[in-house]
């Protein structure tokens, strides 16, 4: 069994910047894939970015090129960089996990966190 925690979130301006962390605890992340997604308010959960656990990493085309994940397996935590935030990413982020490769399909990733709330304001 996977426990994770969400932290980072907040309120921002448009172009900043946040550090989304996922940590985990019940069992290390080895040869795991960790996914965020994100959902806004009366919209469904995306995918956002996943990295696989030894390496591999995957982003939806809203994100490219301004947001980046990545791992500290020594702190059993996986990392969203967020960059040059935009309005439209305000949602609830959530990190996922599953004992797999990483795909952006949500319904595949069994564990999954609280949830972290991001805001950009404009």
């Amino acid at each position: 069994q996977v426990q994770l925690e969400e932290s980072g979130g907040g309120l921002v301006q448009a172009g900043d910047s946040l550090r989304l962390s996922c940590a985990a605890s019940g069992r290390a992340f080895t040869n795991y894939a960790v996914g965020w997604f994100h959902q806004a308010p009366g919209k469904e959960r995306e995918f956002v970015a996943a990295i696989n656990l030894p390496g591999g990493t995957y982003f939806a085309d809203s994100v490219k090129g301004r947001f980046t994940i990545s791992s500290d397996e020594a702190r059993n935590t996986v990392y969203l960089q967020m960059n040059r935030l935009k309005p439209e990413d305000t949602a609830v982020y959530y990190c996922a996990a599953r004992p797999s490769w990483a795909t952006m399909n949500s319904a595949s990733y069994p564990y999954w966190g609280q949830g972290t709330q991001v805001t950009v304001s404009s």
